[in-house]
């Protein structure tokens, strides 16, 4: 490993520290993670089985459902068995070009993921606002339109990140990371040179893909509840509003933990480093676990076909 001036130069190995000031625990704290991720796994797998194969399901709400549940899956896949070879197995060095390819999936899939749920407001808010005309705007060929614009948006924004880093920064004060996997700014800040441009693409990422999908998810929402307080019965109301539960809490987990991790990251100086570290671990390890909990309560259809697949026996 080359050095200039007290700066490594390229280099070729990373050491991911873990969460800094736990270290003494973080074999403890590796079984939680690893129970999130098995349940996250095992119920998204789950829900997009019952999609995939129940045809009644076939209709926008529950195939933006089943995209949701396969990020989720890929999430939460590229983060824990990283991190839990490190907790438990004392395996934190990570080449460098593999560390950015971490980097580049998760923040990926976190975009994806902010862009289906984006979807799943807009469809909302047509089968509630016009729902005369909800089959006819989510046809299939809509549907698929969307998951491509979903992912080419997010791999078009966090390409370009990842070239920043590769192509710009050449020297760096040290090769430990002072995290549990590979995040943006916990890599750029390891450098020796000038970051600006890193920093202000980063914050332009995040301001483009989370604003932008906040925005539109709390108009959809704002005009949904306009309309459904117009309604005249009062069982219509509650029935309109019930489609929609599930969902909300699925957005409000997703993106006050993502604004906590955030703020705290960049503007929180005072708050202890292993607390930033734990907000970014369970922004995304929470929501892939949480969400098919919430689902398979919440949604009938789901919750009668599990427990069809879990009691029902056939007759002789």
């Amino acid at each position: 490993m080359l050095t200039f001036n007290g700066s490594i130069f390229l280099p070729s190995v990373l050491t991911l520290i873990g969460i800094p000031g736990l270290e003494s625990v973080q074999c403890w704290i590796g079984i939680p993670f690893c129970a999130m991720y098995l349940i996250a796994v095992m119920g998204n797998s789950l829900i997009f089985i019952i999609i995939k194969y129940e045809n009644s399901l076939h209709i926008p709400m529950y195939i933006f459902l089943s995209m949701l549940a396969a990020t989720d899956i890929a999430l939460s896949t590229c983060i824990l068995p990283k991190m839990l070879g490190i907790f438990w197995f004392h395996l934190p060095q990570i080449s460098f070009d593999t560390c950015l390819l971490q980097m580049g999936l998760i923040h990926t899939f976190q975009a994806m993921e902010s862009g289906i749920l984006l979807a799943m407001a807009l469809d909302r808010y047509v089968a509630i606002c016009d729902p005369l005309r909800h089959a006819t705007i989510f046809s299939h060929q809509l549907l698929t339109h969307i998951g491509l614009g979903v992912t080419l948006r997010a791999a078009i924004l966090v390409v370009p990140s990842l070239l920043l880093i590769k192509c710009r920064l050449k020297l760096f004060r040290t090769t430990l990371i002072s995290h549990s996997y590979c995040e943006h700014m916990a890599i750029v800040k390891l450098a020796a040179e000038d970051t600006r441009v890193n920093k202000i693409y980063g914050l332009f990422v995040a301001f483009t893909i989370l604003g932008f999908d906040i925005i539109f998810i709390t108009l959809s929402y704002a005009q949904i509840f306009i309309t459904v307080f117009q309604l005249p019965q009062k069982e219509a109301r509650f029935k309109a509003f019930n489609t929609c539960i599930a969902h909300i809490s699925v957005f409000l987990q997703f993106y006050l933990l993502a604004f906590f991790s955030f703020f705290t990251h960049r503007f929180g100086s005072h708050i202890p480093r292993y607390v930033h570290i734990l907000l970014s671990n369970l922004y995304l390890l929470v929501p892939p676990f949480l969400n098919p909990i919430v689902y398979g309560v919440k949604t009938k259809q789901i919750r009668d076909y599990v427990l069809k697949m879990l009691f029902f026996k056939k007759t002789p």
